[in-house]
């Protein structure tokens, strides 16, 4: 069964930083892209980044370019999100999700939209105090 699982959520000032972790499994990991995504009370739910395992390449939203990282670890099936400069408007319920990152010979270059991840983890809960 495909599992993501992701963890490493907590309370913290603003200024601070967080690394949120997204373990996966029952998937070939390195043919994926693994994908962030958060839901604030009453938003929508916001694609904030992704790393495609087969290339490395990595998407940022505007919200958050400059503050966060991301990164892959192929041996452990594990994507890391570097959360720095957290501001109270990052608080949200985070998660990590998984689309196939090829498509026949090309790289699959998504757009952060929800609807083009078909694998879906539960959340951790990030709450940046003022």
């Amino acid at each position: 069964d495909v599992q993501l699982q992701a963890s490493g959520g907590g309370l913290v000032q603003a200024g601070g930083s967080l690394r949120l972790a997204c373990a996966a499994s029952g998937f070939t990991f390195e043919e994926h892209i693994i994908g962030w995504f958060r839901r604030a009370p009453g938003k929508a739910r916001e694609g904030i980044s992704y790393i495609n395992n087969n290339d490395g390449s990595t998407k940022f939203a505007d919200s958050v370019k400059g503050r966060f990282t991301i990164s892959t670890d192929i041996v452990k099936n594990m994507v890391y999100l570097q959360m720095n400069s957290l501001k109270p408007e990052d608080t949200a319920v985070y998660y990590c999700a998984a689309t196939l990152g090829i498509v026949g010979p090309a790289i699959y270059e998504p757009t952060l939209n929800d609807y083009e991840f078909d694998y879906w983890g539960q959340g951790t809960q990030v709450t940046v105090s003022s």
